[in-house]
Protein backbone atom coordinates (compact mmCIF):
# COMPACT_ATOMS: atom_id res chain seq x y z
CA UNK A 1 0.00 0.00 0.00
CA UNK A 2 1.41 3.43 -0.90
CA UNK A 3 2.04 6.03 1.81
CA UNK A 4 -0.98 8.20 2.54
CA UNK A 5 -1.09 11.96 2.96
CA UNK A 6 -3.90 14.30 3.93
CA UNK A 7 -3.18 17.89 2.85
CA UNK A 8 -5.44 20.48 4.46
CA UNK A 9 -5.58 24.09 3.31
CA UNK A 10 -6.66 26.73 5.82
CA UNK A 11 -8.66 29.73 4.69
CA UNK A 12 -12.08 31.32 4.66
CA UNK A 13 -14.45 30.54 1.80
CA UNK A 14 -15.97 34.07 1.88
CA UNK A 15 -12.46 35.46 1.17
CA UNK A 16 -11.11 33.11 -1.54
CA UNK A 17 -8.36 35.12 -3.24
CA UNK A 18 -6.72 36.74 -0.26
CA UNK A 19 -3.48 36.34 1.66
CA UNK A 20 -5.60 35.03 4.53
CA UNK A 21 -6.85 32.08 2.45
CA UNK A 22 -3.51 31.06 0.96
CA UNK A 23 -4.00 27.49 2.25
CA UNK A 24 -7.18 27.17 0.18
CA UNK A 25 -5.34 28.57 -2.84
CA UNK A 26 -2.59 25.95 -2.48
CA UNK A 27 -5.21 23.15 -2.30
CA UNK A 28 -6.86 24.52 -5.45
CA UNK A 29 -3.52 24.64 -7.28
CA UNK A 30 -2.60 21.09 -6.21
CA UNK A 31 -6.03 19.83 -7.28
CA UNK A 32 -5.60 21.45 -10.70
CA UNK A 33 -2.02 20.21 -11.08
CA UNK A 34 -2.94 16.59 -10.34
CA UNK A 35 -6.51 16.64 -11.71
CA UNK A 36 -8.09 15.83 -8.36
CA UNK A 37 -11.84 16.42 -8.37
CA UNK A 38 -13.13 17.68 -5.03
CA UNK A 39 -16.70 17.71 -3.86
CA UNK A 40 -18.51 18.74 -0.73
CA UNK A 41 -18.33 16.08 1.95
CA UNK A 42 -20.90 16.91 4.59
CA UNK A 43 -19.63 14.30 7.05
CA UNK A 44 -16.32 16.14 7.40
CA UNK A 45 -17.55 19.68 6.69
CA UNK A 46 -15.59 20.63 3.62
CA UNK A 47 -14.43 19.91 0.11
CA UNK A 48 -12.48 16.70 -0.23
CA UNK A 49 -10.81 14.96 -3.14
CA UNK A 50 -8.54 11.95 -3.47
CA UNK A 51 -6.12 10.46 -5.95
CA UNK A 52 -4.84 6.96 -5.33
CA UNK A 53 -1.56 7.34 -7.16
CA UNK A 54 0.61 10.42 -7.48
CA UNK A 55 4.33 10.60 -8.06
CA UNK A 56 6.35 12.73 -5.64
CA UNK A 57 10.12 12.18 -5.80
CA UNK A 58 9.46 8.97 -7.75
CA UNK A 59 7.22 7.69 -4.95
CA UNK A 60 3.65 6.52 -5.29
CA UNK A 61 1.46 8.41 -2.82
CA UNK A 62 -2.19 8.19 -1.88
CA UNK A 63 -3.18 11.86 -1.59
CA UNK A 64 -6.30 13.39 -0.10
CA UNK A 65 -6.88 17.15 -0.39
CA UNK A 66 -9.22 18.90 2.04
CA UNK A 67 -10.55 22.44 2.18
CA UNK A 68 -12.72 23.06 5.30
CA UNK A 69 -15.97 25.01 4.94
CA UNK A 70 -15.93 26.41 8.47
CA UNK A 71 -14.37 29.77 9.20
CA UNK A 72 -10.65 29.46 9.59
CA UNK A 73 -10.26 29.84 13.35
CA UNK A 74 -12.77 27.10 14.20
CA UNK A 75 -11.75 24.42 11.70
CA UNK A 76 -10.22 22.02 14.24
CA UNK A 77 -13.25 19.67 14.53
CA UNK A 78 -13.73 19.55 10.76
CA UNK A 79 -10.05 18.77 10.17
CA UNK A 80 -10.13 16.09 12.90
CA UNK A 81 -13.11 14.47 11.13
CA UNK A 82 -11.26 14.52 7.80
CA UNK A 83 -8.19 13.02 9.48
CA UNK A 84 -10.14 10.23 11.18
CA UNK A 85 -12.09 9.46 8.00
CA UNK A 86 -8.96 9.17 5.85
CA UNK A 87 -5.42 8.49 7.06
CA UNK A 88 -5.97 8.44 10.84
CA UNK A 89 -2.31 9.29 11.66
CA UNK A 90 -1.63 12.96 12.47
CA UNK A 91 2.01 12.58 11.34
CA UNK A 92 0.67 11.93 7.80
CA UNK A 93 -1.28 15.19 7.74
CA UNK A 94 0.01 18.48 6.34
CA UNK A 95 -1.77 21.72 7.26
CA UNK A 96 -1.07 24.59 4.83
CA UNK A 97 -1.58 28.09 6.22
CA UNK A 98 -0.51 31.70 5.93
CA UNK A 99 2.27 33.22 7.99
CA UNK A 100 2.70 36.92 8.61
CA UNK A 101 6.11 36.14 10.11
CA UNK A 102 7.65 34.77 6.89
CA UNK A 103 8.71 36.68 3.79
CA UNK A 104 6.31 36.61 0.85
CA UNK A 105 6.16 33.23 -0.93
CA UNK A 106 8.65 31.57 1.45
CA UNK A 107 7.67 28.03 2.42
CA UNK A 108 8.60 26.88 5.91
CA UNK A 109 8.02 23.22 6.76
CA UNK A 110 7.88 21.90 10.30
CA UNK A 111 6.49 19.06 12.31
CA UNK A 112 4.07 20.98 14.50
CA UNK A 113 4.83 21.60 18.10
CA UNK A 114 3.03 24.86 18.65
CA UNK A 115 0.66 27.16 16.81
CA UNK A 116 3.07 30.13 16.95
CA UNK A 117 0.10 32.45 17.46
CA UNK A 118 -1.92 31.12 14.50
CA UNK A 119 -5.49 30.72 15.81
CA UNK A 120 -6.52 28.21 13.17
CA UNK A 121 -3.55 25.94 13.85
CA UNK A 122 -4.34 26.27 17.56
CA UNK A 123 -7.88 25.08 16.83
CA UNK A 124 -6.43 21.94 15.22
CA UNK A 125 -4.07 21.35 18.16
CA UNK A 126 -6.88 21.88 20.67
CA UNK A 127 -9.08 19.36 18.85
CA UNK A 128 -6.46 16.66 18.21
CA UNK A 129 -4.56 17.10 21.47
CA UNK A 130 -1.12 18.55 22.18
CA UNK A 131 0.65 15.23 21.47
CA UNK A 132 -0.83 14.81 17.97
CA UNK A 133 2.04 16.20 15.91
CA UNK A 134 1.30 17.01 12.28
CA UNK A 135 3.21 18.87 9.59
CA UNK A 136 2.67 22.52 8.81
CA UNK A 137 3.51 24.27 5.58
CA UNK A 138 3.71 27.94 6.56
CA UNK A 139 3.35 30.06 3.44
CA UNK A 140 4.90 33.49 3.91
CA UNK A 141 2.57 36.36 3.11
CA UNK A 142 4.82 39.05 4.56
CA UNK A 143 3.57 41.86 6.70
CA UNK A 144 2.91 45.54 6.26
CA UNK A 145 3.46 46.98 9.72
CA UNK A 146 1.89 50.29 8.69
CA UNK A 147 -1.63 48.81 8.52
CA UNK A 148 -3.79 46.53 10.62
CA UNK A 149 -3.11 42.83 9.82
CA UNK A 150 -6.78 42.25 8.89
CA UNK A 151 -6.64 45.09 6.37
CA UNK A 152 -3.47 43.56 4.92
CA UNK A 153 -4.70 39.95 4.73
CA UNK A 154 -8.32 40.29 3.62
CA UNK A 155 -8.42 42.42 0.42
CA UNK A 156 -9.00 40.43 -2.75
CA UNK A 157 -5.96 40.05 -4.94
CA UNK A 158 -5.60 38.67 -8.45
CA UNK A 159 -4.23 35.14 -8.25
CA UNK A 160 -1.10 36.06 -10.18
CA UNK A 161 -0.50 38.84 -7.65
CA UNK A 162 -1.23 36.51 -4.74
CA UNK A 163 1.37 33.97 -5.77
CA UNK A 164 2.86 32.13 -8.69
CA UNK A 165 2.47 28.53 -7.52
CA UNK A 166 3.59 27.11 -10.80
CA UNK A 167 7.19 26.29 -11.55
CA UNK A 168 9.64 26.43 -8.68
CA UNK A 169 7.22 27.17 -5.84
CA UNK A 170 4.78 24.37 -6.71
CA UNK A 171 7.78 22.11 -7.26
CA UNK A 172 8.97 22.92 -3.73
CA UNK A 173 5.54 22.08 -2.26
CA UNK A 174 5.50 18.77 -4.14
CA UNK A 175 9.09 18.02 -3.15
CA UNK A 176 8.28 18.54 0.53
CA UNK A 177 5.14 16.39 0.24
CA UNK A 178 7.31 13.65 -1.26
CA UNK A 179 9.81 13.88 1.58
CA UNK A 180 7.04 13.54 4.15
CA UNK A 181 5.45 10.60 2.32
CA UNK A 182 8.78 8.74 2.15
CA UNK A 183 9.35 8.87 5.93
Amino acid sequence: MPPQLLVVGLGNLPHPNTRHSIGHVIIDVLAAQFTIHRSINRSVGGFKGHSNILSFLDNIVSLTLFKPKLLMNITGPSIASALHNTIKLPASMVVVHNSLNHKVKVLSVKLEGSANGHNSVQSVIDTLGANADFYCFCIGIGRDHAIDPANYMLPDMPLDGLLHWNGISLDRVCHELGRIASR
